[in-house]
């Protein structure tokens, strides 16, 4: 099963300073048929101005992971973690006991970004913050894990989660094509970052997503030159 949301019927919202889509229901967007995918429970999508951003605010057992497109996202929390994330690099907070944290955009130029929310495997978790760089060539006609809680990926290099999940990005150039097996009791999320796919043969434009179970591989072709990010997890 391939459900297919394009990026201009997803909710959203434009602050000004902010310009949000929601792929799943989040603020004033509610859907009772879109609360979640398996885990992952929040996928934003938004474009945020330059010097403005997210004041300090609350989060608790709940696994954040913050996906830079363009610009950078500059963190800082109550446990003491200041940090820059750029383009195509990756941070996660695991809110577990409870962190309140803010997040501008402190660039000349706007920053986007994937916001993404998994429900942790447990929760009361000591809270933790972390941002790592990923190397753009890493990912070139194959899926880089960026982000895991795993077993599997144990040792991999990729940021800690505490859930059952992965977030992976690739990079294809028009006509290429990967493929991800899908097992059992998973479920994917894919959003094309930019360029055009086609996903076991649903077609996907700049921005859309796809929820996908039931599958037991997911082949991406690429249409057009095309970015890629993925959430894998437990149903």
């Amino acid at each position: 099963m391939i459900d297919v949301r394009p990026f201009d019927r997803l909710g959203g919202a434009d602050h000004g300073w902010l310009k949000a889509r929601h792929h799943f229901s989040f603020a004033s967007y509610q859907d009772p048929d879109r609360m979640n995918w398996g885990r992952l429970r929040v996928w934003n999508d938004d474009e945020i101005a330059p010097g403005k951003g997210f004041d300090p605010h609350p989060h608790r057992d709940m696994e954040i992971i913050t996906y830079v497109r363009e610009g950078a996202i500059t963190h800082r929390d109550s446990m003491g973690n200041e940090g820059r994330t750029v383009a195509g690099d990756v941070q996660v907070m695991s809110a577990g006991t409870g962190v309140v944290h803010a997040e501008y955009n402190m660039e000349a130029v706007k920053t986007t970004l994937f916001q993404i929310w998994i429900m942790p495997d447990r929760r009361g978790v000591q809270p933790s913050w972390g941002t790592k760089s990923f190397p753009r060539a890493a990912r070139e006609a194959g899926f880089e894990v960026l982000a895991s809680g795993r077993a599997g990926d144990a040792g991999s290099g990729a940021l800690k989660l505490n859930a059952d999940a992965a977030v992976m990005a690739a990079t294809l150039k028009a006509g290429q094509s990967l493929r991800l097996p899908l097992a059992a009791g998973r479920i994917a999320y894919l959003v094309a970052a930019s360029g055009a796919v086609a996903v076991n043969g649903a077609t996907l434009g700049p921005r859309d997503g796809a929820a996908i179970k039931a599958e037991a591989e997911i082949v991406v072709t690429a249409e057009r030159d095309a970015e890629l990010v993925l959430v894998e997890a437990a149903e």
